[in-house]
């Protein structure tokens, strides 16, 4: 089976428009796989909040912090898992094998300990930038430009490692080989993407704020609704840029390896 996405260098546009594609045509896969994400991201958060809650009285702090903590540590998990398995079901999509979420999940459960290392350090980097650069507000969009430099530099990281059979540190260094020459491109498509992503977060932090009106302003309706809001946002925009990260690692492998060069006899 031919793959969805043609295997050559993509323009800007076609790796901001292609995950899409690609997408869409394993939407039964990633909607049961982004769905089953969400739900039990959402349960976790919310029976942690509401056994915090217990524990304390029904205190508002301690019931906004366990909600905070809750839902940013579901969020990093539910990315970690759907960025893994995304990328192996987008990575099989190119060699003409169609995958199901099981199938994704232990692709990619086979690559866990650097797919782990290369969340934390993604997570630590972000943050570190981020308080370096909020320092002075100033220096925030600066900080965002560094950033962006930084996560392009390591952009197929993940790709690398999971078909590659790579470890953390060589994946690092795979990528930024592939990346080489088009660092500043890349960057700007990661500055694009999060653009797009908080297009999409109007409209779903929207949903929640309009089923406000039918549940009411209770606590618990409020904690459910932007705990679901959130973690809704961070499935589709994960998704997506998984999408995009294996995308970019094929167009990056033609560009500088030639591997939409076909030799006779070769079955790559």
């Amino acid at each position: 089976m031919p793959p969805t996405v043609p295997i050559r260098p993509l323009r800007f546009r076609e790796l901001l428009d292609e995950p899409f594609a690609l997408i869409q045509a394993h939407i039964r896969t990633f909607a049961v796989l982004g769905g089953s994400a969400l739900v039990i991201g959402v349960l976790v958060a919310l029976g942690v909040t509401g056994l915090v809650s217990h524990l304390t009285d029904g205190s508002d702090a301690g019931t906004a912090w366990a909600a905070i903590l809750a839902t940013a540590t579901c969020v990093w998990v539910v990315r970690l898992v759907l960025r893994g398995a995304t990328v192996a079901i987008a990575l099989a999509d190119f060699h003409g094998v169609r995958y199901g979420v099981l199938d994704g999940m232990r692709a990619a459960g086979r690559r866990a300990t650097p797919l782990v290392l290369a969340q934390i350090m993604f997570t630590l980097t972000g943050i570190g930038v981020l308080l370096v650069g909020s320092l002075l507000v100033i220096t925030f969009p600066l900080a965002l430009i560094w950033l962006s430099y930084v996560r392009a530099r390591r952009f197929v990281t993940e790709p690398a490692i999971v078909a590659e059979h790579a470890g953390f540190g060589l994946g690092v260094a795979r990528s930024k080989e592939l990346v080489h020459g088009a660092d500043w491109p890349t960057a700007g498509l990661w500055l694009t993407q999060r653009c797009i992503f908080a297009v999409l977060a109007v409209p779903a932090f929207g949903i929640p704020f309009f089923l406000s009106d039918f549940s009411g302003t209770h606590r618990w309706a409020v904690i459910t609704l932007l705990v679901g809001g959130f973690l809704l946002v961070v499935t589709v925009s994960e998704i997506v840029e998984a999408t995009s990260r294996v995308l970019c690692y094929i167009s990056r492998r033609c560009v500088r390896e030639g591997m939409d060069i076909r030799i006779p006899g070769d079955r790559r």
